[in-house]
Parts: C-alpha cells; sequence; structure tokens
C-alpha cells in the first residue's frame, strides 16, 4: 500500500502542520516504508495467537484519588492567551 502526497497533505492539514515541500516528498517516503513494514504482519499467520492489549502483563497502579485546593481561577487563566467570563477562549474550528 504506497501513500500518496495527497494523504500525506490531508493529514498534515488535520494535524493543522504547515509542511514545506521538502517536507512532504520526505514524510510521503518514510510513510510509506512503515506501511510497508507494517503490512508484512498480515503475511503471518497468527490463528494461533491469542489476542493482547500488551505483550507484558501489566498492572495499574492508581494513586487514592485525595481532595485539594484547586488553583484559583486567575492562576488558571494566567498563561491564557484570551479568556472571556472565567472561561479559554479559543478560535473556532472547522
Amino acid at each position: 500500500m504506497a501513500i500518496t502526497r495527497d494523504q500525506v497533505l490531508h493529514v498534515a492539514r488535520l494535524a493543522r502542520l504547515d509542511l514545506g515541500d521538502d517536507e512532504v516528498e520526505r514524510l510521503t517516503g518514510e510513510l510509506d516504508a512503515i506501511l510497508d513494514a507494517v503490512s508484512k504482519v498480515a503475511e503471518l499467520d497468527l490463528s494461533d495467537v491469542p489476542p493482547t492489549s500488551h505483550p507484558l502483563d501489566l498492572v495499574n497502579a492508581w494513586a487514592e484519588d485525595e481532595p485539594h485546593e484547586s488553583l484559583s481561577i486567575e492562576d488558571v487563566l494566567r498563561n491564557a492567551p484570551a479568556a472571556e467570563r472565567n472561561l479559554f477562549r479559543v478560535p473556532p474550528t472547522a
């Protein structure tokens, strides 16, 4: 499966990345190589391999929820580029 220049540009637009022509060409080649490597997995017989979410047995170590003092609105909004009525103001998305 080959990735096209248009697909790279589409993903860059979704990620709001402004890529130059040289970056688009480089990423097209790199992403194509990644897809080729991943497609090799489809060639394997995995019928006797059980589904897993992780190759190692992991146990979550959750910390207890303990109430504590929250930040003030002023501290929260201190570095916000824009705020309105104690909320972050963000540009609309398409």
